[in-house]
């Protein structure tokens, strides 16, 4: 009896050993066959993310590419715009130039005209008549003054500042009154500057501001004269001629009487400022060069030589 219940609890635990067995396989193969579809996903999905990172990566390159497409299009389109900026700068200086020297010579001949017939009515009304002869000789003599005077200006424009700087002086000597007079010192002053001749230049401005009080270049001498000791830092004589410009009733409607108000304000307000211990910037005196004409006049053998700006200041203002 005993003996049955040993074989039958053999059996028993044999077939619940055998039947662990099969589970525990079958457990076995289940975990397999799921390891491999999760495998099997991860590789698709490491695939399809590793197809979206290439795709990424190009449209980068390609976003990449675009931009610095772009960025040196743009920068191509900047030094062209500088370069056309450029010509019509510069065209826009020579159309003014010959626009000034039109108008110049139109005015010439108008007040020429003007003088003329003035004269005529003077000969005509007068008892003593004046000889036709010396109108002549003066028309002719205005005539050969303008034309000294532009060519002195086309000096000026080439460079050769002292060339022009004696016809100017011819012209001055010359005419002694008038539009001509007075443009012929306004712009011997200007060739001084050129050559580094401030302080004759200085001169030539004053004297001829004091001579042509209500001239048409007064209230331009009056500003180059503030801006020349400005750039000196002689801010007192600087501040006394931009007074004298907003004090001369000629100088009312001109732009230089805009511009001096300006910069009277703005010298009073950094004055104001230093006066209450604010920081304001120094002033820098500007150091000027010599321009240098672009191409010089060889006088012939025997003739004598050029004159320099230094002499014939002297004489200018002994003349003044």
């Amino acid at each position: 009896m005993n003996m049955k219940r040993i074989l039958l609890t053999a059996g028993f635990a044999a077939m619940v050993l055998t039947g662990c067995s099969q589970m525990t396989v079958l457990r076995t193969q289940e975990m397999k066959a799921v390891g491999a579809e999760v495998q099997t996903s991860l590789d698709s999905a490491v695939q399809s993310l590793s197809a979206q990172n290439d795709s990424l990566r190009a449209e980068l390159d390609s976003t990449k590419a675009m931009l610095d497409a772009s960025a040196l299009a743009q920068k191509r389109m900047q030094a062209e715009i500088t370069m056309l900026s450029r010509r019509v700068s510069d065209e826009s200086e020579r159309n003014d130039s010959r626009q000034e020297e039109i108008i110049y010579r139109l005015d010439m001949l108008l007040g020429k005209s003007d003088k003329i017939l003035a004269k005529k009515v003077v000969v005509s009304g007068a008892p003593a008549p004046v000889s036709m002869d010396s109108l002549e000789r003066e028309a002719e003599k205005l005539v050969e003054a303008e034309a000294m005077f532009n060519t002195a200006r086309s000096d000026y424009h080439r460079g050769e500042f002292k060339l022009a700087y004696n016809g100017f002086k011819q012209v001055y000597e010359q005419m002694k009154e008038g539009e001509l007079a007075e443009n012929s010192l306004y712009w011997m002053a200007l060739c001084l500057i050129d050559v580094n001749q401030v302080d004759k230049a200085k001169k030539v401005f004053a004297r001829m501001s004091d001579a042509f009080p209500d001239g048409q270049k007064t209230c331009p001498a009056l500003f180059k004269l503030s801006s020349l000791y400005g750039e000196e830092c002689d801010i007192d004589m600087q501040k006394q001629y931009l007074q004298k410009i907003l004090s001369t009733k000629s100088c009312e409607k001109s732009a230089e009487f805009e511009q001096a108000a300006e910069m009277l304000q703005e010298i009073l307000e950094k004055e104001d400022k230093k006066a209450a211990g604010e920081p304001v910037d120094a002033c820098v005196p500007v150091v000027r060069e010599s321009k240098m004409p672009s191409a010089r006049v060889k006088p012939a053998e025997g003739s004598a030589s050029e004159p320099t700006a230094s002499t014939t200041a002297e004489s200018t203002e002994a003349s003044l």
